[in-house]
This record gives structure tokens, sequence and C-alpha cells, in this order.
């Protein structure tokens, strides 16, 4: 493998073509219009016009992306996150292209792509599973049903999707048939697929996931869990490993069950295994994400082990070189997710320009972003502008570093997740650990956000004025009187 095209843009295209380069391959940049002088593409050895702005034009056109690599004499592509990742029928078109895709097999995707499917694939393996049902329901006399079987409240959920869409919580009968409705026609409108399906809806849930590495021989390996609890609107915005609350056994239990999860649908290469854990810590299986994760960063931290390298070496038919008795976690690793996103305003998107743009540095802290100061956010993709990680020697070392990078990080321009990040980093739920899924809507509120600003604001200003007299009285000149006494001479 010497040269690979990175279907993607952003902080994660600049993440996999920084590995490339490490291990001596040459990468290949696809952009946009908007992207014409992005970072990524001015890292890249060599880059390749894909269409307009809007991904639908670009990013997501298959052909554009299989004909650059053609062109450019790639081996291989890396999908990244998001876009085409976690698209069975571009990773086949790649394959009968002749072209080597970094990820799983189209077969692993498809599956692990429905709900449902995934949950068929692995009920032979006794995983623990959310008490409900297996297969779609359309009818609102057979969700009934159900509902009375596993007892209410329950969670209507699409099949083919994920990020809060097609998700309704249902707390009686007589709102179960309205808001199956409504799950079925966001569901269609999202994902193109109005399956929906039933699970018992669990009151105070932590989102708890595993990362799994798979090879061509039969090796399946986990590197530990990364917590995912903190989220909005139904996705994640802050991330940890390890979890604070997960035993050592309960740990050593939900990554014997991730592996089996990647076995049964014969999975190839990196990949992440979600549970639900309830407020007595039994875990539930949810679903597999077939593709590299944002929070993957946090994983790196604690183990020592780069996955986009262990991507490229597993895609190549290496043989995992790391045996799971290998691995040990090292210390604590929090990642905040760096958003162009109003905190005060529903987290509604705030793109823009840079005017300032400085990273915090130091040891210890890490930053994956795609811009520069001066750059515009474009408003066709994903505001995300930064992934900010710290690690520490426990949880409060990494918290504490955290708090002292999110000072440090001077933005301008657009309005971030940042003051958020630190109201969450502060709060008692969260450095207690004793905080889940609810931890926005239970203890956030713009408001409080607010009134933390002006309490430091006041602060801020006792002391300026503190300091300001206390150099006035050192500068002020004493009224020297002139004595009586006479000098004699």
């Amino acid at each position: 493998m010497k040269k690979i095209l990175v279907a993607n843009r952003g902080e994660i295209a600049l993440r996999v073509m920084r590995t490339a380069r490490k291990m001596g391959i040459a990468t290949v940049a696809v952009y946009s219009e908007v992207d014409s002088n992005a970072r990524h593409v001015q890292f890249a050895d060599e880059a390749v016009y894909i269409g307009p702005s809007p991904s639908s034009e670009s990013y997501l056109k298959m052909d554009k992306i299989i004909e650059a690599a053609k062109a450019t004499g790639a081996d291989a592509i890396h999908p990244g996150y998001g876009f085409l990742s976690e698209n069975a029928v571009f990773a086949q078109a790649v394959t009968d292209a002749g072209i080597i895709f970094i990820g799983p097999t189209p077969h692993a995707i498809e599956v692990m792509g429905s709900k449902l499917a995934a949950k068929d694939a692995v009920k032979q393996y006794n995983i623990p599973m959310v008490p409900g049902v297996d297969h779609s329901i359309s009818d609102p006399e057979e969700a009934k049903k159900v509902a009375e079987r596993v007892g209410y409240p329950i969670l209507i959920k699409a099949s083919a999707g994920g990020g809060g869409k097609g998700m309704r919580v249902v707390e009686s009968e007589s709102e179960l048939e309205e808001q199956m409705t409504r799950a079925i026609s966001e569901a269609t409108s999202a994902f193109g697929d109005g399956s929906v399906f039933i699970e018992k809806y669990i009151g105070s849930p932590r989102h708890i996931e595993m990362q799994v590495l798979a090879d061509q021989h039969g090796n399946v390996i986990h590197l530990f869990e990364r917590e995912c609890s903190v989220q909005r609107r139904h996705q994640k915005v802050i991330e940890e490993a390890p979890s604070s609350v997960l035993t050592p056994e309960i740990r050593a239990n939900m990554g014997r069950d991730a592996v089996m999860v990647a076995k049964a649908c014969q999975y190839l290469g990196a990949g992440t295994v979600e549970f639900l854990v309830d407020e007595n810590l039994n875990y539930y299986f949810l679903e597999m994400n077939t593709r590299l994760q944002v929070e993957h960063p946090v994983t790196e931290m604690i183990t020592g082990i780069d996955l986009v390298e262990q991507q490229i070496r597993i895609a190549r038919g290496e043989r995992l070189s790391i045996k799971q008795e290998d691995l040990k976690i090292n210390g604590h690793a929090i990642e905040l997710r760096v958003y162009a996103e109003n905190p005060y305003d529903n987290f509604l998107p705030n793109v823009g320009t840079l005017h300032t743009y400085r990273r915090p540095t130091g040891e210890h802290i890490r930053v994956d972003d795609g811009y520069e100061e001066g750059m515009a956010i474009p408003i066709y993709y994903d505001p995300m502008i930064a992934k900010l990680a710290t690690w520490g020697i426990n949880r409060t070392a990494a918290i504490k570093r955290m708090l002292e990078a999110i000072a440090n990080y001077e933005i301008e321009g657009v309005v971030t997740t940042l003051p958020f990040g630190r109201f969450v980093f502060e709060h008692d739920a969260f450095t207690s650990g004793h905080f889940d899924t609810h931890f926005v809507n239970k203890h956030y509120t713009p408001d409080l956000l607010r009134q933390l600003h002006r309490e430091e604001a006041h602060v801020a200003a006792a002391l300026a004025a503190k300091l300001n007299n206390e150099e006035a009285e050192k500068l002020h000149i004493p009224n020297v009187k002139v004595s009586a006494w006479r000098v004699k001479r």
C-alpha cells in the first residue's frame, strides 16, 4: 500500500493523513469548492476537486471519489467517519474497482447498519439486550401489546438510523399511536427507511462503548471502554476513557461481549460496540458503529495504540501484533467536541469566520482540528471545529488539565461550546461521576451559564479595581510640607 485517498475532509482527513505520512504512505485529498484552500488539501501529497460545496454533490459522490482514486493511482481509500464511511454500497464499489477499502466488509456494514439486523446477528451469543422486540413494527395494535408486555415507558427507535432521529419516548398508551406515526415519518425522512421497533425505556442510562480491532486472520481484541453519556440532542459532546463507574469485572464481561459482536458479523478493522448501562450497572447491547469514532483519541491516549495505523495494517492483511493480555489502561483521558454552536441558544449552529484562533498547548493536550485563524467554517457540513483531548494520571488530573486547556483556547468570530464544556467539567455531577445521558436536561440551562459568566465578570471587575487602586497607591506622590526649622549656614 503506497498511496491512500482519504474520502473525507477537515480534522479527520488530516488525522488519517498524518498517520499515513508517518508510515511512509502518500496521501490524496478530495475537496469540494468551498474546501479548495482547506488544511487537508494543503497537507496531502495530491488533491482532486470532486464537486460543488454541498456534500450531496461532492463528498457523497461515490463515482467521483473512486474516479479520483483511479486517476491518482491510489491503492486504498480511507472513508474517515460520516459521509460514506458506513455505506455498504460504497465499500462494495471500492472493492469492485480493485481498490482496498480501509474498513469492514460490505457485509458487516450492512448487518450492523440495521439495529434489528444487528440484534438478530448477536442473539445466539446470549449478549444482554434491552427488553423489547427484534422485528419492525408498523401496526399500533401490535405496538400496544408489546408495550403492555415490557411495561411503560417504552422507546420507539428507527432501525436504520441514529443521532436521535426517529426516536420517541412513550409514557402511556394514550400517546403511543401519535408518537409511533411521528417516529415512522421522521425515520423515513432521515434514512429512507421507516422501520421502527420498540424497547423498554431505561430511565437513567449511561452510554458506554467498547473499541474493538479485528484482523483478517480471526484475531479480535477490545481496547477498553469510552464513556459517552454527556450528550445534547442524543449526540455526544464529551467522552472519556475509562468510564468512572465500571468495575474490572463488568469491564471484562463487556469487552468479551464486544468481541463476540464483532465475530458475529465477521468484522474487520476498527469498530465500536455500543452499550446502554442502567443505574444498577446492568448493560445491554445497542448497536455497532462500523467505522472509526470521533472520540477515538481518548482510547489512543490511555492505550498508546494508533487506531488509524492499525486500520491500515489490517487492510494490508497484517495480523494484529497486539494481544488482549498486552493491553492495560494507563491513566485517564477526556475529550470535548468544540463546535461552532451557541450553548446559550439551544446549541444552534453559529458558523462564521475565525477572526482569532489560538490552540492551547502543553504536555498531554491534544487538538485535532482542520482550521487556522482567518478561515471560515462552512455552512454545508458539521460545525465541529476541533476535538480537544487531555490526559492525566487519573480522572481528576485529566479534568484539571482540560479546564486549563479550555481557558487557553482562544476563539473569536463564532460562538463555541467551550463555555459549555467548562460548565460540565466544573459541575459536581460530572466530577463525582454521578451522571447519565440526561445530564444536559437535568443540570444545564443557558441561564446558569449566563449567571456563571456574570459572576466571573463581577470577580474580574473587582480584581481589576483592586489592582488599579494598588497601582495608583504605588504611584502616588506624597504631599511633603516644608519644615519650620531653618537651616543654619
